[in-house]
């Protein structure tokens, strides 16, 4: 009896044991690049196609890795801040986990239509656009933030559970902005809310030198120096990198500059970004200078 006793206790132990749930959590990389498409194209040699194929070799051999990463969910989209999209790769897209990996590994029923061809079309996208679309004069800022409130390219956390186990699926959401980081737009007389141009750079230059003081203390002290934030619910999903192309006051061919450091456009626009992108409520801000 006893016996009978404790054979049934260690299978109750046991079935509980079974029962705990296996919850795991993945994080997969959404990458989304825009390019601004004003005068700075033709100003200076072109640098972005550069820099766009390495985020695209990054997304291929460190997000979605062929050949060794089995069920990926990561996606790379592309467009200029006057289109919707002009090339993407969404790979959570494409459903059933051997469909995926043929896919994945260009094998199968997607041999000449995998990813590999699908990263040849985006760039080729990506070099065709830079020769045909010159966009002047555009509020990047207002754009920024109605491209990332409304155009879908946020992704945001989700699960997966069969009743027992669960798995939460997290995205990293990149905005890659390939600008000068000047802010120049037409109508500025109509709304200069988010605009930043050369005279703003040089009323925030005088105020550090009149008031013997540096770039981030200026910001701090007179608000009137800064761009107005601009609160949006996605913002806080989103990691802001900007490229910044193109310096003015730097001479390319003396390889100096016209204002002493400290005191110069890029470091102001950085300052003026940085702060903005913050109070803003995005997750962070990357700022390369190349």
């Amino acid at each position: 009896m006893y016996k009978s006793f404790y054979t049934l206790l260690g299978l109750i132990v046991l079935a509980s044991c079974g029962s705990e749930p296996q919850n795991k959590k993945l994080t997969y990389q959404n990458i989304v690049i825009i390019s601004d498409m004003s005068s700075r194209i033709d100003n200076k040699p072109n640098k972005d196609i550069v820099e766009i194929k390495n985020l695209i070799s990054y997304f291929k051999n460190e997000c979605v890795k062929p050949g060794e990463k089995i069920g990926d969910k990561s996606s790379i989209y592309y467009t200029s801040f006057s289109d919707k999209m002009i090339a993407s790769i969404d790979i959570d897209k494409i459903s059933g986990l051997g469909a995926k990996q043929q896919f994945i590994n260009s094998t199968g029923e997607y041999k000449n239509k995998g990813l590999n061809q699908q990263l040849r079309d985006f760039e080729n996208k990506v070099n065709s656009s830079y020769t045909t679309i010159r966009n002047q004069g555009l509020d990047l800022i207002s754009i920024l933030i109605e491209k990332n409130q409304n155009d879908g390219i946020v992704k945001k956390e989700t699960f997966l559970t069969d009743g027992v186990d669960t798995t939460y699926i997290n995205y990293d959401n990149h905005i890659y902005i390939f600008t000068d980081g000047y802010l120049e737009y037409f109508n500025k007389k109509g709304n200069s809310q988010f605009y930043f141009g050369s005279p703003e750079i040089e009323k925030v230059r005088a105020y550090c030198i009149a008031n013997k003081t540096d770039i981030k203390t200026a910001l701090e002290k007179d608000k009137s120096l800064c761009l107005q934030p601009i609160k949006a619910e996605n913002n806080k999903f989103t990691n802001l990198h900007i490229y910044e192309t193109h310096e003015r006051d730097k001479d390319d061919k003396m390889l100096n500059y016209k204002h002493m450091q400290g005191q110069r456009d890029n470091e102001i626009l950085e300052a003026v970004w940085r702060k903005w992108s913050l109070e803003s409520g995005f997750k962070s801000l990357e700022w390369k200078k190349y």
